[in-house]
């Protein structure tokens, strides 16, 4: 990659919806990277065209997809005109398996496209889109639909994404793909997941640009191990330290907790910035970099530049809910703000940082309250039932349901629901028939130095002219 079209700052992609297309287009039109937030999608675009899509911004992008009648079908199956009345439930979206449902690939695709179709208007600056290698079954058709609409590159974190150059290259040429599932119980059985653009459209106009992969690491073992073949090598890395929002890697060798419940991390967890330069790759640092000179840090240290989310997630144009933004805001700058790293919170097994905040999921009680169930199953795990069949357990679900699934009761024990709790963040939540509407979970880093110097209720593009003032270009 020429280092002169690589861009100083990446804007984290951050949450479900957290950053959406007028975050990355934000960000994108002052020539950094903006990142679209690639998980869940197919609900959030689902949910969106329930609400009656006011403005007509994703009916403007679906407008635009090269396979008409696929957007059509979308469109029948989930817009309301007007929308839906308060208090109904939505419909739900077919959930993530292994068994084929074209519904479920034309949904995923239609979203992605329509995400990153939207971000890039008005512009010339670099879009990228973010998925998690932990949500394996949902990236070949996410990723074939933000191809279609022209990402200029993907970021992968949350494993090990060495099966991802392949699948990029393969959909570039409109050729069928797969990438592996972690399937528990399997032994050595491989079980796979993919796209046949051939099922959707017959004769593709023209190959597609092929974008770029940032793997997201925290360690250059896990780099050096991707860069160790053309088969698996990225263009790039974001190094991330565990302050970084969301998720984290857990720390190396035994969990040690500190006095207030949070992994303790040492120097085994620190990243050897020379030994991932020495790969002859370029990369960003992640986590605690947002404030001035942070980027010039990262430099000296031989980064190209920096990924920035925390600072993004509070601006104007976040896809957070605006009543959560402010209280997240408001309690941030007044020092009241406490975001926990919590071993236990995420279904992943992940450290998760959850941002104490009133009224959210962060309050034990409210945890309590909400009746336990898995109902969007994004971070549902495949496994092998007796007898050969394949099902699929989530420690976010009932406990009694996860035990009969064959796992210990006690691994449930304080897990949150992240797919409906982050979805309820960005205003989006269940609205169930009882009456009962999904409660939010909120996430932001643990670096939160970087809201001096910047105006109370700052814009994307403050963040970047406050970071970069003063950077070398």
């Amino acid at each position: 990659m020429s280092e002169a079209r690589l861009p100083v700052l990446i804007q984290g992609g951050m949450g479900v919806g957290v950053s959406g297309w007028r975050l990355a287009r934000a960000v994108a039109r002052t020539g950094q990277m903006g990142v679209v937030s690639g998980t869940a999608l197919d609900v959030t675009l689902a949910r969106r065209l329930q609400l009656g899509d006011p403005g007509g911004d994703l009916r403007r992008a679906l407008a635009c997809f090269p396979i008409p009648a696929i957007a059509e079908r979308v469109l029948g199956r989930y817009f309301v005109p007007g929308g839906i009345a308060p208090g109904t439930p939505y419909r739900p979206v077919p959930r993530l398996g292994l068994r084929p449902s074209p519904a479920r690939d034309e949904l995923a695709v239609v979203a992605n496209f329509a995400e990153v179709f939207l971000a890039k208007q008005g512009h010339d600056g670099p879009v990228g889109v973010n998925y998690l290698e932990k949500i394996q079954l949902a990236t070949p058709a996410a990723a074939y639909g933000a191809m279609l609409a022209g990402v200029d590159y993907v970021l992968m974190g949350a494993g090990i994404p060495a099966e991802i150059p392949a699948l990029l290259d393969a959909f570039a040429a409109h050729r069928p793909a797969e990438i592996s599932v972690a399937v528990a119980e399997a032994g050595d059985a491989r079980h796979t997941t993919g796209l046949d653009p051939a099922a959707l459209w017959s004769a593709p106009a023209r190959p597609l640009r092929r974008p770029r992969l940032l793997a997201i690491v925290s360690s250059h073992v896990l780099a050096a191990y991707l860069a160790r073949s053309p088969a698996t090598r990225p263009d790039g890395f974001v190094l991330e330290t565990p302050v970084a929002g969301g998720h984290s890697a857990p720390p190396r060798g035994r969990l040690r907790l500190d006095e207030g419940g949070e992994p303790v991390y040492g120097p085994r967890d620190e990243a050897d910035t020379g030994k991932v330069a020495a790969l002859g790759l370029p990369f960003w640092l992640a986590g605690g970099y947002a404030t001035p000179g942070g980027a010039d840090r990262a430099r000296a240290a031989g980064a190209t530049g920096i990924q920035v989310g925390s600072a993004f997630a509070l601006c104007r144009e976040s896809g957070l809910d605006d009543d959560h933004r402010r209280s997240l805001l408001r309690r941030a700058r007044d020092g009241a703000l406490e975001v926990r790293n919590d071993p236990r919170a995420s279904p992943t097994g992940f450290p998760f940082k959850v941002a104490r905040v009133p009224g959210t999921l962060s309050e034990p009680e409210l945890h309590e309250r909400r009746p336990r169930l898995c109902d969007l199953g994004y971070l549902r795990t495949p496994y092998v039932r007796t007898g050969g069949s394949i099902g699929y357990r989530c420690p976010a679900e009932p406990v009694d349901t996860y035990a009969r699934k064959g796992r210990p009761a006690e691994e449930a024990e304080g897990r949150q629901c992240l797919c409906n709790g982050l979805t309820a963040a960005i205003g989006l939540g269940q609205r169930r028939a009882d009456g009962y509407h999904e409660p939010a979970l909120l996430t932001l880093g643990q670096d939160l130095d970087f809201l001096d110097g910047l105006p109370d209720d700052h814009s994307a593009a403050d963040v970047v002219d406050h970071i970069l003032r003063g950077a070398p270009a």
